[in-house]
């Protein structure tokens, strides 16, 4: 079936594109406090798919929202067959939730959106025309983002990172909307370790990566954000999954604080025999073993991390558990017995 989409350039113009698309297409979407919005975010999906594509599912990953959300999935699976949905036990993550969709996807392309109606469902057809050129994944980058400063930063501190750590393309944000190819999925989902981290793994996995420019939407009233101890938890995980680096930053730190404690210390030798001179008060001395203190605790905490997570990983510390279905067969999943190793990359 031919299609017709418009696709906004760097400079945010649109530009006609007539589509093909004959295939079947898997959505998945962790929901968390989304009860007042999953009704049209739904309505919005089936909209735009019902003409797009031969076949669709949509996958919502209730991850335990404290909201009435599952009754409200369960009620829509009732009247659409398209709808499959995953409860899990307790609230896991985003990332551990994805892992969970990830597992039961069927279609040749999937596509990975949040549920705050911030990614236009709307812009599926666009990152559906990109991959179709050949790309293992697509990612939506945004023009502007509409959220706070702070969030901002964060996303701009992370994408440094990861092009340090993951070999992130420069000019690629990293963002949650994006699709992907099936084969992608699959090698997403053998990775077994506890703490699992999407984004890392595709750019561990693929360099055959592009984006497409669309618009950040509002956040809808009626779902609520993530908080900074979320937010921290995630780049917690993406750097203690994918890279030795922190320990490698604390290890030059202790160095650096060291030597600048030992050339100090030779230079107050040498005021003391040359000049004759005291140092008097003891603030330099406190304050130096309190810079050399923190670092030591940082370093310690670091590795106490790394440990903790190895641990995790020997006691096999599950991504997730699940405590409900509707619409899944659990036995036909794309994780069976293997594993995804993560290299080592810095």
């Amino acid at each position: 079936m031919n299609t017709t989409v418009f696709k906004l350039d760097d400079v945010g113009e649109k530009h006609n594109v007539v589509m093909d698309s004959n295939t079947g297409l898997s959505v998945v979407i962790p929901v968390y406090n989304s009860e007042g919005i999953i009704l049209e975010l739904h309505k919005r999906l089936t909209n735009e798919l019902n003409s797009l594509v031969r076949d669709y599912e949509l996958i919502f990953v209730n991850d335990d929202s404290p909201d009435n959300i599952w009754a409200k999935i369960q009620t829509l699976a009732a009247t659409d067959p398209h709808v499959k949905a995953i409860s899990l036990r307790r609230n896991f993550g985003y990332d551990s939730a994805l892992m969970a969709g990830l597992n039961y996807v069927r279609y040749p392309y999937v596509v990975i959106m949040d549920d705050d109606l911030q990614h236009a469902p709307e812009d599926i057809p666009l990152l559906l025309t990109e991959i179709e050129k050949g790309f293992d994944v697509v990612y939506g980058n945004f023009l502007v983002k509409k959220q706070s400063l702070v969030k901002n930063l964060g996303s701009w501190f992370v994408g440094k990172l990861a092009q340090l750590i993951v070999n992130k393309p420069a000019h690629l944000q990293i963002t949650s909307y994006k699709i992907l190819r099936q084969e992608i999925a699959k090698g997403i989902v053998k990775y077994g370790g506890p703490y699992p981290y999407i984004d890392g793994l595709i750019f561990q996995m693929t360099s055959s990566i592009n984006r497409i420019m669309i618009t950040h939407h509002e956040r809808a009233k009626d779902r609520g954000g993530h908080g900074i101890f979320k937010s921290m938890r995630i780049l917690l995980n993406f750097c203690t999954t994918f890279s030795i680096l922190p320990l490698r930053i604390a290890i030059l730190l202790g160095l650096l604080i060291s030597s600048s404690a030992g050339v100090f210390s030779i230079g107050l030798v040498i005021v003391k025999l040359w000049f004759g001179i005291d140092m008097e008060g003891w603030t330099s001395i406190i304050l130096a073993i309190t810079i050399s203190g923190g670092i030591q605790l940082i370093g310690l905490g670091l590795l106490g991390e790394y440990v903790g997570r190895s641990y995790m990983n020997i006691n096999r510390q599950p991504q997730y558990v699940i405590k409900d279905t509707v619409s899944i067969n659990q036995v036909q999943q794309l994780n069976q017995t293997e594993e995804y190793q993560v290299a080592e990359l810095t």
